[in-house]
Parts: C-alpha cells; structure tokens; sequence
C-alpha cells in the first residue's frame, strides 16, 4: 500500500486535508435553491462510501509495504473495525449538525465556532492518545485557536444578535462537540507502523472503509430523522430525493469525494506527523472555510467596520495558532 516516508510529505498532506475540508461546503452552495441540505446529505455519505472503496482497491493494493486492503480486511480483529465505525457514526452526527449550522450561520461562522471547538477537543484527545510533539507549542496554537473562535462569535453576534443567530451558534458547537471525539476512534484501530503492521489492526486504508461504512449506515438512521424533523422548513419525504436534478446528486457526490480525499490525507498523514497534529492541522479547514465564507461568499458584506475588525483577528491568530502546531514537531 502506499505509505509516506518524511515528515514533509506528512505536513504537505495535512495542508491538503485542511484545503478539502474547509472547500467541500462549497459544493452545496452550488446544488440549486430547492435542494434541501437533508437531500444533499444522502449524496454526500454515498461519495464518501464510493471513494473509500477506490482508495482501498487503488493506493490501499499496490505497493510492497504494509498489508494489501483485502488482506488487512480478512485479518482485523472485530474490536478495531468497530473502532472505526463508531468513528464513522460520531462523525456523522456531528457532520449533520455542522451542515444544519452552515445553512442557518453560514460557513465564515459555523466552521470557525465547530470546527474550531473540534480542533481543540481533538488536538487534546489525540495527544492523550499518543503523544507526539512539544506540549508548550501545542498549548500555545490551542489557545489562539480558542481565542479566534470567540472572536468569530462575537463578530456573528455583532450582525446577528437574534434567536436564529443563537440557533446558528447552538448547533455549531454541538457538531465541534461531537467532532472533536471521532478521530481518535479512527488512530485507535490502526497499525502504529504502517510498513510492518501489528496482527489485528487495520492499514489506514482499511480504517478508513470501516470509517465509511459506519458513517453511510448511520446516515439511514440520523439523516432520516433529520427528514422527518428538520432544523429548518417542513419535513420531506424519500420521494423528494429521487426528484433531484443529475446536478444536485453530483454535487453531493462531489461534496463527499472531496471531504473523504481529505480525511485519507489526515489518517495517511498521521503516522508520521502524529494523530493530534494530523488532525489539528486538518482542522485548520476552518481557516479555509472561514477565507470562503468573507471573500468568496460576502457572508459579512453589510458588517460594520468593528466586527471586519473582528474578523481580521480571527483570521491572524488562526494562522498564527496552526502556524505553532506545525513547529511542535
């Protein structure tokens, strides 16, 4: 299979993890006004699904290091393919919550506010887990990240100040909440050597298929429900899915291709940058998505001057805070 060699390679994967992470949103904005984010979600799980299943069959079979994916699959023990499944459904569930959040506050607030959150909780979790890099430096980019998201809010707040703002924030910090656990579920039931991988645990490429796995089937549990109960409008039916035009699909497909091109990144990436860098400089997608949400989108084009301001800071200590996870190594 295929496996980094150098630290270098690992970081340059992980600037690439943070690119597709803070752009996939995007591929909503392009579906068409009727499309429903509940409709977009069913196409988005099945382009993850779909591209696990070529990365496995592809970069997870050639190559003379490690396990080929098929053999990796036949040998796992049953407690690490559930690891990664319940990575899967966690993430899901945060994921929902995060697009929800991006239709109410849009990307420059939901991203920072859940993301952020998920980047604090993961960078600690995963350091706990294994602990690689210098803590002082780590502590140091954790709390600037921290400090931006207080400032994203507090800018949302300057321009929204009312219960559909609040909503906005609520579910963006109950997706960061939740996201900020799954990676670690993921790095659990992996191999620590990807050349020479322990009996019983899986490649990364494995990780991730399982990963996939639980995702797309819990999305027929939790995606439904979101159907029958949206955050926002009225409830939909299955039916209204198959009504969708060959560009909504796609774009969901698309959605989900370049979010999991991401995550294969992070996870390839993090044998030799370490799972708590991996993931936390993956999460600089907020950084990203935040860079979409001001300039791209004008999600703040009728600010005043004091919340651009806002913005400005958080922008600064967020590349300053990444800039510092990436020298803790």
């Amino acid at each position: 299979m295929f496996i980094l060699e150098t630290y270098t390679s690992a970081i340059f994967f992980c600037v690439i993890t943070m690119i597709c992470w803070g752009s996939w949103a995007n591929t909503q904005k392009f579906s068409s006004n009727i499309w429903r984010f509940e409709l977009y979600y069913w196409d988005y799980g099945i382009g993850v699904f779909l591209s696990s299943l070529l990365l496995a069959f592809t970069m997870g079979s050639i190559g003379s290091g490690g396990r080929p994916f098929v053999a990796d699959m036949l040998q796992a023990d049953t407690a690490n393919l559930y690891s990664a499944i319940i990575g899967g459904v966690l993430f899901n569930v945060a994921n929902i919550l995060l697009v929800a959040a991006i239709g109410i506050a849009g990307m420059a607030v939901a991203f920072p506010v859940g993301i952020g959150l998920a980047l604090v909780i993961g960078v600690i979790t995963n350091y706990l887990e294994n602990p690689t890099g210098n803590i002082n430096l780590i502590s140091v980019g954790v709390l600037l990240i921290v400090l931006a998201i207080i400032l994203n809010a507090l800018a949302y707040k300057d321009v929204l100040g009312s219960t559909k703002g609040s909503k906005g924030l609520l579910l963006s910090l109950f997706a960061g909440a939740l996201m900020g656990f799954f990676y670690k579920y993921v790095a659990a039931s992996m191999a620590s050597n990807f050349a020479e991988p322990e009996m019983g645990k899986l490649s990364p490429y494995s990780a991730l298929f399982m990963f996939s796995v639980g995702l797309l089937g819990s999305n027929f549990v939790f995606n439904s429900l979101q159907m029958k109960f949206p955050f926002q409008g009225h409830s939909l039916t299955f039916s209204t899915y198959f009504k969708g035009s060959a560009r909504d699909h796609f774009m969901g497909i698309l959605g989900g291709l370049i979010w999991f091109i991401g995550m294969a990144f992070s996870i390839i990436a993090s044998e030799k940058a370490g799972p708590a860098l991996s993931y936390g400089l993956g999460q600089g997608a907020t950084l990203v998505a935040a860079i979409w949400g001001i300039f791209i989108w004008k999600e703040f084009k009728e600010a005043p001057a004091k919340t651009k301001l806002k913005l400005n800071l958080m922008l600064i200590l967020y590349a300053l805070g990444l800039g510092l996870l990436i020298l803790s190594k």
